[in-house]
């Protein structure tokens, strides 16, 4: 079947926001096209670095006077409020467009329909919903934090064909191939932060950083969560402290502990314990999303992720898969939910899966 033409330019915009995710926090990562009343493309943008321009003031600049009576394809309803910058719908009526056609509506309060409303009063006929799915998953972490003040939380795990992500001696370098391993990549420089608890920061002496040829500058902030007796991080954290920012997510008693790592640049971040004595994740999200953090890729380890899905804190799982088969001594990748009837453990849906290599990687949203 062939796409109409409304399809195809706003999965072009949808392309479009994607290339830029990870980059454009505080604000939205939106991509725009505009296409002239003969049918040919005039403008395309995305949202800037940091959130400024937005995209539908650089696909306008781009287009210039062949806008008018053409069609702008939005994957998010343009903004209504005046900033920085006028807002968009007000940009986007000025010049004249016919149509324009949205993915989904912003629930910002600042627009939250007034700015299709602004277009509409224009006499700009706006049509929206086309692509509502892939334009919600583009501006997850956009729509959580409003809606919940909190980033978007997306779970990634590596496990053999039985569960596990370790051998009994603790063992996990390397569980899946090169093609996942890059993949795994590819997912942190989509996002604002990644996120790890301070016994695999130890353990593993990650970077947690982007190693993609050409994006290298795409390392997203570094986050290690604390509790009350962990150790503290140092190793490849503290060496790459130029490649992108560190934070420590820590109970307000281990402040004079950090002392020494904050000399170096990391920032320490106080959390209330909870009943563990670890940093309590509903503060943790709810202080990262106050700070514009839209999205987060949590890595490990066991403890953070079995915590994470016991709370029903995880918005996105992603679960790479290899041929393995470890056995039951080996470190499963999640540990007990407590949970006893079959109808508390259907969470999450697959959305979307495919092979990587000889590993396979599923993508898997929260059941509604």
């Amino acid at each position: 079947m062939i796409a109409s033409p409304d399809s195809a330019h706003l999965r072009t915009a949808l392309a479009l926001g994607r290339q830029a995710l990870g980059t454009t926090w505080p604000n939205p990562t939106v991509g725009c096209v505009i296409v002239a009343a003969d049918g040919r493309v005039v403008g395309r943008g995305v949202t800037g670095i940091g959130g400024r321009p937005h995209a539908e003031m650089q696909a306008l600049a781009e287009a210039g006077e062949r806008a008018a009576g053409g069609t702008a394809y939005v994957t998010l309803e343009p903004c209504a409020h005046d900033g920085a910058t006028p807002s968009c719908a007000l940009l986007l009526a000025e010049a004249a467009l016919a149509r324009v056609v949205i993915g989904t509506h912003d629930p910002d309060p600042r627009t939250n329909g007034s700015g299709a409303a602004l277009l509409t009063a224009a006499g700009v006929t706006v049509t929206s919903g086309l692509h509502e799915d892939e334009a919600k998953r583009l501006h997850a972490g956009h729509l959580r934090r409003v809606e919940s003040g909190r980033p978007h939380v997306t779970l990634k795990l590596a496990a053999s064909l039985d569960g596990r992500i370790a051998t009994s001696t603790g063992a996990s370098q390397w569980l899946t191939g090169q093609v996942a391993r890059r993949h795994g990549h590819l997912l942190r420089a989509r996002h604002d932060a990644i996120l790890v608890g301070a016994g695999t920061a130890v353990r593993d002496d990650p970077e947690l950083t982007c190693r993609l040829p050409g994006l290298g500058d795409r390392s997203p902030v570094r986050i290690v969560m604390i509790g009350a007796e962990t150790a503290l991080p140092v190793g490849r954290l503290l060496s790459t402290l130029g490649r992108s920012p560190v934070w420590l997510l820590a109970t307000p008693e281990r402040r004079l502990d950090t002392a020494d790592l904050q000399a170096t640049g990391m920032e320490v971040i106080d959390v209330a314990a909870d009943s563990s004595g670890r940093p309590s994740l509903e503060q943790a999200l709810g202080t990262l999303g106050a700070r514009g953090v839209t999205s987060v890729l949590v890595e490990g380890g066991q403890t953070v992720a079995t915590a994470l899905l016991r709370d029903r804190l995880v918005d996105t799982l992603v679960w790479y898969s290899t041929d393995a088969i470890v056995g039951s001594d080996g470190l499963a990748a999640v540990g007990g939910l407590a949970r006893t009837a079959l109808s508390e453990t259907r969470d999450f849906r697959t959305f979307r899966a495919r092979r990587l290599g000889p590993d396979h990687v599923r993508f898997l949203e929260r059941a509604a």
